[in-house]
């Protein structure tokens, strides 16, 4: 675990979010995080590693105790050779909480640009500006540590969110107080 906890440490130490989704997490349904993550290429000096996707983030079929996230699509296993179960207890030990949610995360493209990590940074803001997209995240880390920087942007969104996730489950509580036959 040694080397994960490098990782863990260099991911935490490099990882900037740039741009953070605007809108709030959805309490009750499904949520797409759409993201860019750019890293300093390690194989090809001066060009940028550039990964595009986006994490579900949504309620387990199965109701699991208290901070039980599950992991799809991280690549642990293969990247780091240990399951998300463990990876969620190493986080857990590290104080980082993930609510008991599921957090399946798709890659759809991964390239490699010509160009400066600072000038894939300004290139991708102003695209992001531009066609004012409230919704990707765009964050920079290392390209060895890239499911630590990524679980550190959907952690940050899942804070911030965490105010209005009370005040809709309240909301939801007292509609069911009121009409007993709602299922909501």
């Amino acid at each position: 675990m040694s080397d994960i906890q490098q990782l863990w440490e260099k991911a935490v130490k490099q990882t900037e979010l740039i741009r953070l989704r605007l809108p709030e997490l959805a309490t009750f349904e499904v949520t797409a995080v759409p993201y860019i993550f750019l890293a300093e290429s390690s194989l090809n000096q001066g060009d940028t590693v550039v990964r595009q996707g986006h994490v579900l983030i949504e309620k387990p079929s199965l109701i699991l105790p208290s901070f039980s996230p599950q992991f799809e699509g991280f690549d642990f296993q293969q990247s780091f050779q240990t399951s998300n179960e463990l990876m969620a207890t190493f986080l857990l030990l590290r104080g980082i909480q993930f609510p008991s949610l599921k957090y399946r995360h798709q890659v759809s493209s991964l390239d490699v640009l010509e160009q400066s990590l600072q000038k894939a940074i300004e290139q991708f803001n102003r695209r992001l500006t531009m066609a004012e997209d409230i919704k990707t995240g765009l964050l920079v880390g290392p390209e060895d540590a890239w499911q630590f920087s990524l679980l550190l942007l959907v952690g940050a969104l899942v804070v911030r969110s965490a105010g209005g996730d009370v005040r809709r489950l309240l909301e939801e509580w007292r509609k069911r107080q009121q009409n007993p036959d709602h299922n909501g």
